[in-house]
């Protein structure tokens, strides 16, 4: 493995900046949140969620880091899009692509990706819940600034979540105004 081939891949993760998470344009949010902003706070809901539930940190935390990681070659597709193209095979095909170029490293995270996709162990069942909160966080701050269809998102993520602590989770994301947070922690003198 060379240190040229880790900078490479750190540039293309880069790209995880650049694009925009799509399935909130069919709400009309001009400016959606990127995949780097989903898959950072999706890895804090998935450690969270394996403490809960008692399972590999660090396996959860690194799918939740790295399940997106082949959007930065074929962008993000909003589930509509999904119903005309196979994007799992594309999925599969990119992280394929993207971890052979990191010769030994890849491996890891290329059985980090298998596993979140076939969802048979806790942790990937963890993860993919992590991976639906953080939809149900951001569909929770839209519709605080207007976007009422933002319901749907948490409305469908009730009917797919497997572990008791997400469920219990989404409850209390649902109850909870996003700006509770902050009011009373101004300082005013």
């Amino acid at each position: 493995m060379t240190i040229k081939k880790i900078a490479n891949f750190l540039y293309e993760t880069g790209q995880l900046k650049r694009v925009k998470r799509s399935g909130w344009w069919l709400i009309n949010v001009n400016d959606p949140e990127n995949v780097a902003e989903h898959s950072q706070r999706a890895a804090v809901i998935g450690y969270f969620l394996a403490k809960i539930e008692k399972v590999d940190v660090h396996k959860v935390v690194m799918m939740c880091l790295f399940n997106d990681i082949h959007e930065a070659r074929l962008n993000d597709l909003h589930k509509v899009g999904h119903r005309y193209i196979d994007f799992k095979e594309a999925e599969s095909k990119a992280h394929a692509e993207q971890m052979k170029e990191l010769d030994g490293y890849g491996d890891e995270l290329l059985q980090f990706l298998t596993e979140f996709q076939k969802r048979e162990t806790k942790e990937a069942r963890v993860a993919r819940d992590a991976d639906l909160l953080e939809n149900a966080v951001q569909a929770k701050e839209y519709i605080k600034i207007g976007y009422a269809d933002a319901q749907n998102w948490i409305d469908n993520i009730k009917t797919i979540l497997k572990t008791e602590s997400a469920k219990l989770l989404l409850t209390e994301i649902e109850n909870t105004d996003p700006n509770e947070w902050w009011k009373g922690l101004k300082k005013i003198e």
